[in-house]
């Protein structure tokens, strides 16, 4: 399964990268590894939030709308609804968030650590 994945670079500034989440055979289908997890949150936010960075490690799982992740590169990148981003941006100038319609931002914050 393919995710995309926001962290800090050298250079104070937040990158981005595809990765691919290992999967195999099970029971049911396809399934990853387990990972540990220490909270889940619900959040509805305003259409733009301007720079940021991640405040911890998170799985995060947009609900509606899709949004527009752009980082200090200028760097834009489109994330659907039910892709999932791993935020590991924890330092630096960060990252940008815009919804796709102009509407507020529902998503799904899964707290690593």
């Amino acid at each position: 399964m393919r995710i995309i994945r926001l962290y800090s670079g050298s250079d104070g500034e937040s990158h981005m990268e595809e990765m691919e989440i290992p999967m195999d055979a099970g029971p049911l289908g396809r399934m990853s590894g387990q990972e540990a997890a220490r909270s889940i949150a619900f959040l509805e936010t305003e259409s733009y939030y301007g720079f940021h960075t991640a405040p911890r490690r998170q799985y995060v799982i947009f609900l509606d709308p899709g949004v527009e992740i752009e980082v200090g590169s200028g760097q834009k990148r489109e994330i659907q609804v039910g892709e999932i981003l791993l935020a590991e941006d924890l330092t630096g100038r960060g990252h940008i968030t815009r919804s796709l319609d102009g509407k507020p931002k529902r998503s799904a914050f899964i707290v690593l650590d």
